[in-house]
């Protein structure tokens, strides 16, 4: 990527979420099955869950990476990053279903299968980053990490996907329901799958900032 695009890119992404926002409140409609406006919230709360599970997956690949390929500190704090920004994700996509939530059950919180596995994410990605912290060596630290990370393919996909399709719940169906057909208004459908694209594009670009950033760090402690 060329220095213009680099200088673009931040300019493209607030458009990205601009528009996201505006097709949230002005394009597309409102669900009959919800109470009021709370269905603008999940054009937020949905491409925040995404992005966090894509955020994990991505730290379980730098972690691979890690360990296979040479082990260089840029991939450790890539997959480092990757978690970071997954967990911030995630926090995010907790508050916002909570807060539809709170109009549609009355009570921010339910203990519901969805709400309580990704709280369950967020617990098992908090304890990675207690594990950096607590570990003094840099090579020690990295490759624990990487190991506790690809557990992470195994653990994300369980509590994301499986558990609340076992249990019961008053969440609604997933966009593409259990007859593997798309139940949703077509507007809402484009402005959703809009904000997939731009949110994970954020993604992306904060995890290089944030990759960055480690290593400016990590040089000026060295120095």
């Amino acid at each position: 990527m060329n220095a213009s695009m680099k200088r673009a890119l931040p300019y493209a992404l607030w458009l990205g979420m601009a528009l996201c926002i505006w097709g949230a409140f002005f394009y597309a409609p409102l669900a009959a099955a919800f109470i009021g406006q709370s269905s603008r919230i999940l054009f937020f709360h949905v491409p925040l869950a995404w992005t966090a599970f894509i955020a994990f997956f991505t730290a379980a690949f730098w972690s691979a990476v890690y360990l296979w390929g040479g082990r260089k500190a840029r991939h450790d704090r890539a997959a480092a990053a990757a978690v970071e920004l997954g967990f911030l994700f995630g926090v995010l996509a907790t508050i916002t279903g909570s807060l539809w939530a709170r109009i549609m059950w009355n009570a921010f919180w339910n203990w519901d299968p969805r709400q309580t596995s990704i709280v369950l994410v967020l617990l098992f990605y908090g304890a990675y980053l207690a594990l950096r912290s607590a570990v003094a060596d840099r090579e020690a630290r990295a490759r624990f990490s990487a190991v506790y990370a690809l557990i992470g393919v195994v653990v994300t996909p369980f509590f994301f996907f499986i558990v609340p399709r076992i249990t019961e719940s008053l969440h609604p169906e997933p966009v593409i329901n259990a007859d593997r057909h798309l139940d949703m208004e077509a507007r809402m459908f484009q402005v959703l799958l809009g904000s997939f694209f731009t949110y994970t594009a954020l993604f992306l670009w904060m995890h290089n900032l944030r990759s960055r950033l480690m290593a400016l760090a990590e040089r000026a402690h060295a120095d």
